[in-house]
């Protein structure tokens, strides 16, 4: 009985809410439209004694702007335009259709007003970053410092970057920055050269819409004998190669070449050894390098050499694998002997993108540039020829024709005849601008190469070209520059780093990373050499091997360590005589050893001294205060007993009152029996003042201690 109660319960409560529509619809329709008071009337009287409650649940059915909760609460009536409570299923009668009461006047503007302000809601305002300002110098171990964080985030975040450093590594200052907005900083770096800095700051900013595609600047590097020039003459269609002394190029070419697919700017660093540090300037102005590799022969040291350069820059790498013409070609063992050095094919499952060619029959010449329009394309290269001029110097010399002259590449703006400009540390006017093909220009714009004439004195290569409004402007920088530059670089004959120097740079903050270039008799003791060498691991310290191959000490090897602050390290090797007399005249050091041990001690011993000391403290000794008093001209002694050790004169001391550290001073007076001492030993009594120990007080303990500084020690890994 009680279950088909229940049942019936159910089903009145179902057909109630039915009933009412259709009286609501009756009078609807008995009534004008949008007249929902005579609509509730109209019930009303049809139903006098209940009328009132229904009237009031069709009102508030009417009523959208009210609380959905509070509505479902008073009414079972459930409107069609608000949805159910999730755990309350709406219940229909078997006839019950989805019909509404019409709504009454200014519903529905009061719901859009009421979904409008939902929509506009405002966002919690970001958060302000915090400013920190960077050094040239700043370490890991710094910007945690300044970030208040540990250590090891930092390294972490590091870690995550792609970037591996030791605790007192410093960072490169982009590097520092990315770290710092990681942790809510924004990271500010001043610039050793702020004059030139300033310039750049004080040219307009680049609008978007001036913006426009530039062409990719290539660098071509590899081997002497591997073809480069002759695969660069082949696409400029020019005869180059046969211009140039003993085939060999002697100065960085710019050249711009006009391809079906647009223009490419090509620089040809030179390939032979002897001249590493020009290509290395190649390779920081460029987007994209084309390592040339002969199919005929195999990667070469200077090959080894272009790959670490192209990586140092973070410059993409294109392979051009070239005389596959000659009957001994064998690409496969090229990209076999590629893939030892990082760089995997793509068709060998890798990301390199490797063209097989000849630049002497042209062979696929149109599939290398196709190749090298895809990159650029990928990386989407823009300048804004409308701005004020920035380029780079790529060589320069005194010409006893035309006076001081520099090669040049435009990187953004446009430089015109007349320009004033700074060049580093020279100042100029722009007097004439020379093509690749020796015709004059009146302006050269983005990605263009030009040889520049009208300069006060020889620039260095790699020194920027920034355009200035007058030439006053131009002279008063460039001065400034010259005196800042002093003050960073000093005497350029300044010697270069030795094994000795290390720790006194280290002291001064100047490096925490030791950088080798290694050279043995053969391959199996490169290895042997290379991996004990990494077994030495300190969390401070890092190794870092340039350049590391199998021959005597070559010149390019004291170039490249001359330019980098390295040490050469050799084993059973010879030294070439250029290379010595290079090494004498810019005092680089270079060690030949004989027994791998001995060389693998040096490094160590070297490294010991990179890393920062361990501060120990040796107490010396220890008195007990048990009297305090007042001298002439002395001031506050105090009257102790000594209890261990010895005190002496001009020790550093720590007073300590109670379990807790008072103060620390230096003992300046020591007295026994009213005479001056130099110490008192165990179980005597004196009188000892100690700098800024103005109120002894009996019970205080006085610790006499000396800081020792212990080299930290490498650990095997």
């Amino acid at each position: 009985m009680a279950q088909k109660k229940t049942t019936k319960t159910t089903k009145e409560k179902a057909a109630k809410p039915a009933k009412i529509k259709t009286e609501a619809k009756k009078a609807k329709k008995a009534l004008p439209a949008g007249r929902p008071a005579k609509l509730i009337e109209a019930v009303h009287k049809k139903s006098p004694r209940k009328s009132e409650s229904k009237a009031a649940k069709i009102s508030k059915t009417v009523k959208i702007e009210s609380d959905v909760l509070d509505r479902q609460a008073e009414s079972p009536v459930v409107s069609a335009p608000l949805a159910p409570h999730r755990s309350q299923a709406p219940v229909k009668a078997p006839d019950q259709k989805e019909e509404i009461a019409p709504p009454s006047p200014g519903a529905e503007a009061k719901e859009k007003a009421a979904a409008t302000a939902v929509v506009e809601t405002k966002e919690p305002p970001a958060p302000v970053k915090r400013k920190i300002t960077l050094t040239p110098r700043t370490t890991v171990k710094d910007l945690a410092g300044l970030l208040g964080v540990g250590v090891p985030e930092i390294i972490k975040k590091l870690m995550a970057l792609g970037v591996w450093a030791t605790i007192n590594q410093k960072l490169e200052p982009e590097t520092a920055t990315l770290v710092a907005n990681e942790f809510g900083f924004e990271a500010e770096v001043p610039q050793v050269f702020e004059q030139e800095e300033a310039l750049l700051r004080a040219a307009p900013a680049a609008d978007p819409k001036d913006l426009s595609a530039r062409a990719p600047i290539v660098t071509i590097m590899g081997h002497v004998d591997h073809g480069k020039t002759t695969l660069l003459d082949a696409i400029r269609e020019t005869r180059v190669a046969e211009q140039e002394a003993g085939g060999i190029t002697q100065h960085i070419g710019a050249y711009k070449v006009k391809t079906s697919r647009g223009e490419i700017v090509f620089l040809d660093t030179p390939g032979h050894e002897a001249f590493t540090a020009m290509r290395a300037r190649g390779a920081k102005v460029t987007d994209m390098v084309v390592l040339v590799v002969a199919a005929d022969d195999k990667v070469m040291p200077q090959t080894v050499e272009a790959i670490d350069h192209a990586k140092a820059g973070g410059v993409k790498i294109v392979v051009a694998i070239n005389k596959i013409d000659k009957p001994e070609a064998n690409v496969n063992r090229i990209k076999q002997e590629l893939a030892n050095h990082d760089l995997m094919a793509e068709d060998w499952g890798g990301k390199t993108v490797m063209v097989e060619v000849s630049a002497k029959k042209k062979i696929n010449l149109d599939k290398l540039l196709e190749m090298i329009a895809l990159e650029a394309e990928l990386m989407e290269l823009k300048a804004d020829p409308k701005r004020p001029a920035v380029g780079a110097v790529l060589e320069a010399r005194k010409d006893s024709k035309r006076g001081n002259v520099a090669s040049i590449l435009i990187q953004d703006g446009t430089l015109r005849i007349g320009d004033p400009f700074v060049c580093g540390i020279t100042w100029g006017k722009v007097r004439a601008l020379i093509d690749d093909r020796n015709a004059k220009m009146q302006q050269a714009g983005p990605a263009t190469p030009a040889l520049l004439m009208g300069l006060s004195d020889v620039p260095q290569a790699g020194d920027r070209l920034i355009a200035v409004d007058n030439e006053r402007k131009a002279k008063e920088h460039a001065t400034t520059r010259a005196a800042e530059f002093q003050l960073v670089h000093g005497n350029k004959s300044t010697k270069h780093l030795m094994l000795e120097d290390i720790h006194e740079k280290i002291s001064q903050g100047l490096m925490k990373e030791f950088k080798i270039i290694l050279r043995t008799d053969m391959q199996g003791s490169l290895e042997a050499i290379v991996g004990e060498l990494s077994k030495l691991h300190h969390e401070e310290v890092a190794i870092k091997v340039l350049h590391a191959g199998v021959g005597p000490v070559s010149l390019s090897d004291v170039l490249l360590a001359a330019a980098s602050e390295a040490v050469i390290l050799g084993f059973h090797v010879p030294m070439d005589v250029r290379a010595q007399e290079e090494a004498q005249k810019e005092k680089v050091e270079c060690r030949v050893y004989s027994v791998i041990y001995e060389l693998v001690g040096d490094v160590r011993a070297a490294l010991e001294g990179l890393l920062a000391p361990i501060i120990k403290e040796n107490v010396l000794g220890a008195a007990d205060v048990r009297a305090a008093f007042r001298v002439s001209g002395v001031g506050p002694v105090a009257g102790c007993f000594v209890t261990q050790g010895k005190i002496n004169r001009g020790t550093q001391a720590r007073v300590w009152r109670g379990d807790a550290k008072f103060l620390d001073g230096k003992v300046t007076s020591l007295k026994r029996v009213k005479e001056d001492v130099t110490e008192v030993t165990h179980g005597y009594e004196c009188g000892i003042v100690v700098s800024g120990y103005n109120e002894p007080r009996k019970g205080d303990r006085i610790e006499c201690f000396e800081t020792v500084k212990e080299l930290k020690k490498l650990t095997q890994k």
